[in-house]
């Protein structure tokens, strides 16, 4: 399955998951649900990846992404009013020390719709 193809599929699964899950539950119920139906699709995912941040070749923390699919997509969830630019900023430094270059972050919280904002580690313009 192509990039493209499996961002589509993560959406669809992720407006699947709304209109059973609205909105008001916290971040880790959408999570589950999420997990179990991209699951269900038949894709690898892994949940809570650990992701080391260095600093002069120095480990000095860690980031946790919430999902990688297919190891070539990472999503991140959210379940707040609106999305904030820091979590984007957020996204993109995961896309960046895992090196992969598409991300998603899915706002489960607004209250009138789901919040999808794809991301990527370098932006390249289709010309």
């Amino acid at each position: 399955m192509g990039t493209e193809q499996l961002i589509k599929l993560i959406i669809n699964t992720a407006y699947e998951v709304r209109s059973h899950l609205v909105a008001g539950y916290i971040e880790s119920v959408y999570k589950k649900a999420l997990l179990l139906e991209l699951g269900e699709a038949g894709l690898k995912v892994e949940d809570e990846v650990e992701l080391p941040v260095q600093y002069k070749g120095h480990v000095i923390g860690n980031f946790r992404a919430d999902i990688i699919v297919e190891g070539s997509v990472i999503i991140e969830l959210k379940a707040v009013a609106h999305l904030l630019p820091a979590h984007e900023i957020q996204l993109v430094n995961y896309l960046t020390i895992a090196e992969i270059d598409n991300g998603l972050i899915i706002n489960f919280g607004a209250a009138e719709r789901l919040e999808i904002k794809r991301k990527y580690r370098v932006y390249t313009p289709h010309i």
